[in-house]
């Protein structure tokens, strides 16, 4: 599946890495401000959301991710009520995640994806119960339709391989043209992408983008950071789509919208709603408006 940054003719993000697990408080969190974007330029005193937080720029700064305490000053939680998740914590349980995939790939292991939200503790983890479980069966529900059921670890046309590099970059495609095939729960794609996902995870993706279908930390990584911070074919991130009640049918947007979206293919839309339909019944939730896109 194709992925696209926003800005696509625009820089990337650049070296950087992600926020420490920061500790955060149970009281209602502040409304959240815009989300940080890596091509922008932000002046001293600019205040932008990320993982779930507001952050606070020093000074003029340009593709340096907030949780840099030379850089952005934390301001606290952001949009909603925000509680640090315990160790192995989730929204789904392990026996409910079973439920869910039941051919699933070995690959694919609950204990793996809760490990990697450690990485993003604002995900399933940021507003009311109800919004937290929807958030997560938003998040499943694309990845299973993704993945086939959490069964394929990389995409299955191989016929696509070559046409994911975008040779125009500064950066080209090191690890081969047809290198940066979709993979993981999300099929991350493209090298602008790894190179994205890589520079933000303080891994070197662009030049091994393997490690995603070899890894299972980082695959499951690879599909949070994609969720986390990245708008797509969108105009905001799945994340802020779910906690801000925006509906089922903007991460459809965000992820592959530019393909499905506006009549592009609405049997791939259903799809996806399908299966956030039966993940919210199974966690026993409602699905919230605007589930289409």
């Amino acid at each position: 599946m194709r992925r696209v940054l926003t800005l696509l003719g625009s820089a990337l993000l650049a070296a950087g890495t992600l926020p420490a697990v920061l500790p955060v408080s149970s009281a209602s969190a502040a409304d959240c401000a815009a989300t940080w974007k890596a091509p922008t330029a932000y002046s001293g005193g600019a205040v932008v959301s990320y993982n779930g937080h507001n952050w606070a720029a020093k000074w003029w700064t340009q593709n340096q991710a907030p949780g840099s305490d030379s850089v952005w000053t934390d301001r606290g939680t952001c949009g909603g009520t925000t509680t640090p998740p315990e160790p192995g914590e989730f929204v789904v349980s392990e026996a409910q995640f079973e439920q869910m995939f039941p051919g699933r790939n070995s690959f694919y292991t609950y204990r793996g994806l809760t490990a990697a939200m450690a990485s993003f503790p604002a995900f399933a983890n940021t507003g009311s119960d109800t919004i937290k479980k929807q958030e997560a069966a938003a998040f499943l529900a694309n990845v299973n339709h993704e993945t086939g059921g959490l069964v394929h670890i990389v995409e299955q046309n191989t016929d696509n391989y070559p046409h994911y590099c975008d040779a125009s970059q500064p950066y080209g495609c090191p690890a081969g043209r047809a290198a940066y095939y979709g993979r993981g729960p999300i099929q991350l794609s493209w090298n602008f992408n790894y190179k994205a996902a890589g520079d933000a995870l303080g891994i070197d993706l662009l030049n091994n983008p393997w490690l995603v279908e070899r890894d299972a930390a980082v695959s499951w990584k690879s599909a949070l950071w994609y969720w986390m911070t990245q708008n797509g074919p969108g105009t905001m991130t799945p994340h802020d789509a779910m906690v801000n009640s925006r509906g089922f049918g903007e991460t459809i947007r965000s992820i592959n919208g530019g393909l499905e979206c506006n009549g592009g293919n609405p049997g791939q839309v259903q799809s996806r709603v399908n299966a956030y339909k039966k993940f919210t019944q199974l966690l026993g939730v409602p699905t919230g408006d605007n589930l289409t896109c």
